[in-house]
């Protein structure tokens, strides 16, 4: 599972395949090291997931880590497909940022079986990715 702000990843947690996404996203709060700015009215933090994150164990979580939960309900994406002409999803950031790690051949298939490697190259991988973020 991967965090990041504006593009530029800033956590990644490296799992099995058939761990559930809801199971990672304390780890993957966790793994941020970036030191974020307090939290105020004025200027709330976000966090857009998908209906795959529709969870009370997911709120509770993003709550105690002071982020406001942006996490489509089961059925509602579908909906505002159908009203809204040109609908985009908020999330594509992250999708986009998964395609881009996806770019790496090495992170495409997982060949590696100890965990440490994989994650090496992940986070490689990342700084990679901010590099060309912020250079280009």
């Amino acid at each position: 599972m991967l965090t990041e702000a504006h593009g530029v990843p800033i956590g990644l947690v490296v799992a099995e395949a058939n761990r559930p996404d809801m199971k990672l996203v304390e780890p993957t709060l966790e793994s941020i090291v970036v030191e974020r700015p307090a939290v105020t009215a004025q200027q709330p933090q976000g966090v857009c997931l998908d209906k795959g994150y529709d969870y009370t164990e997911v709120r509770d979580t993003l709550t105690e880590f002071g982020f406001t939960a942006h996490i489509r309900a089961r059925g509602e994406e579908a909906q505002a497909l159908k009203r809204q002409a040109g609908f985009k999803a908020r999330r594509w950031v992250v999708e986009r940022t998964n395609s881009w790690l996806h770019q790496f051949r090495r992170l495409r298939v997982r060949y590696d079986l100890r965990d440490d490697i994989h994650q090496g190259f992940c986070n490689l991988a990342e700084i990679l990715i901010t590099f060309r973020f912020l250079v280009l």
